[in-house]
């Protein structure tokens, strides 16, 4: 599996975009703003993206959704379960809101999204409903967990102690050479992070 990361938004959020070299299909994560590079990357590459993933609600990870719906009209959303209530309203996310996804998933559940298997990690604390996508050795932490720090807790519905407990009992029970692919700068190892991370 490829990856290739866009920082898009005046928060520089990192999107993802991930696909299989032998058939093409694709899934994105987290698209915080409309990305011009993105689009041309996919069209580049012959891609079919099947599915958008957010991690969790704010407008920073979603802000670009809608422009990719509309430019892949077969593609479909996924979110946690938990956090549904959070992307319908405006006030809590900080984005547009009336965000309704495709599909909603629950922790642990697992799906196959461009011909490969991710697991789905709730881990909330930073928003009610957040959630790490696990592939393989590849975790997408979105704002859970950073290199040598953690999500924020202090935005409406944000709970420190869940936070710190998602990380210690659903991330760092991971191998420590799982590469952690954040929302935010660079990327990190769950072994770094075990021994480095002032905050867990």
């Amino acid at each position: 599996m490829k990856v290739k990361v866009f920082p898009c938004g005046y928060l520089q959020t990192n999107c993802y975009l991930v696909w299989n070299e032998s058939t093409k299909n694709a899934f994105i994560v987290d698209p915080g703003d409309v990305s011009p590079d993105l689009k041309a990357w996919i069209q580049k590459e012959k891609l079919t993206p099947q599915y958008v993933l957010l991690t969790h609600g704010h407008g920073d990870h979603t802000g670009g959704l809608a422009d990719i719906k509309k430019e892949f009209p077969e593609i479909r959303s996924v979110a946690s379960k938990k956090e549904r209530k959070f992307l319908l309203e405006r006030k809590t996310s900080y984005g547009a809101g009336g965000i309704e996804c495709d599909i909603y998933v629950e922790d642990g559940q697992e799906m196959q999204a461009a011909d490969t298997t991710l697991r789905f990690l709730s881990t909330p604390g930073h928003t009610p409903g957040g959630m790490c996508i696990l592939m393989d050795k590849t975790l997408f932490s979105g704002d859970t967990l950073f290199r040598c720090s953690v999500g924020r807790s202090d935005f409406p519905g944000g709970d420190q102690e869940a936070l710190i407990r998602s990380i210690r009992e659903k991330l760092l029970v991971l191998p420590a050479d799982t590469r952690v692919l954040p929302g935010h700068e660079e990327e990190t190892t769950i072994g770094y992070e075990e021994r480095y991370n002032p905050f867990v």
